[in-house]
């Protein structure tokens, strides 16, 4: 005896359908969640895909030791540097007085060139993480005066200069502070090149180093409140 399936070829072609829809929805649901992924991902990295053009950030969020700081994009000086979310250090420069970031690397020619050394007009700025190291403040009431000369100058008011003896790790430098406002500067003395100042200050896990041309001491106030301003503004109002 012959036996007939009971199952029509339409019936079979819809049920095999029905089962590659099946097959289809989770693969779907995947690619779904795949975009999805790839947009939040995109979003939360395009701060650091460009520094340049109308659609860059003109600030990026950096964390330094665990503490937020938010920095001008333009006043970065390493490229590589130029992104958000954790570093353990970061090297910037502001122009002085005014505090603004840099437009750009000035551009020098043949023609352009100037054999006279320029005056600096900047003031340079490294934030890195201090793991626990001594502060700046313990350095200068516990390390400093060991090599320091017992004699002291004040030259502007205010200001004192206290130089390290010349048997020192600090020979041929002097030690400049103040209180009102605070200062504390080590400063190379002028020689073949004009002298730079170290003045350095702790911020959370951070600890930011300021240099500049010794000249600048002249005016060592403004210099001091210069320091106060742009550590106000680089850990913004909620720093």
């Amino acid at each position: 005896m012959t036996v007939f399936s009971a199952t029509s070829p339409r019936s079979a072609r819809t049920t095999a359908r029905a089962r590659a829809r099946t097959h289809l929805v989770p693969l779907a649901l995947t690619g779904v969640f795949a975009a999805s992924a790839i947009v939040l991902v995109a979003y939360l990295l395009w701060p650091t895909w460009s520094t340049g053009g109308t659609d860059a950030p003109d600030k990026l969020p950096v964390s330094v030791g665990g503490t937020l700081f938010n920095l001008p994009v333009s006043a970065i000086r390493m490229k590589i540097q130029r992104h958000s979310g954790p570093q353990e250090r970061i090297d910037l420069d502001f122009l002085y007085p005014s505090l603004d970031a840099p437009s750009g690397p000035t551009r020098v020619t043949a023609d352009t060139v100037d054999t006279a050394m320029q005056p600096i007009d900047r003031i340079f700025l490294s934030i890195a993480a201090h793991h626990d190291a001594l502060s700046p403040e313990q350095r200068t009431a516990t390390i400093y005066p060991r090599y320091l000369e017992p004699s002291a100058m004040t030259p502007d008011d205010g200001l004192t200069m206290r130089p390290f003896r010349g048997d020192t790790p600090y020979d041929g430098e002097d030690l400049y502070s103040a209180s009102s406002p605070a200062l504390t500067a080590r400063c190379m003395r002028d020689a073949a090149t004009p002298g730079m100042c170290l003045s350095e200050r702790r911020v959370g896990g951070a600890d930011l180093t300021f240099r500049f041309p010794r000249s600048w001491l002249s005016q060592w106030r403004d210099v001091a409140e210069a320091m106060d301003k742009l550590t106000a503004r680089l850990r913004g109002p909620n720093g």
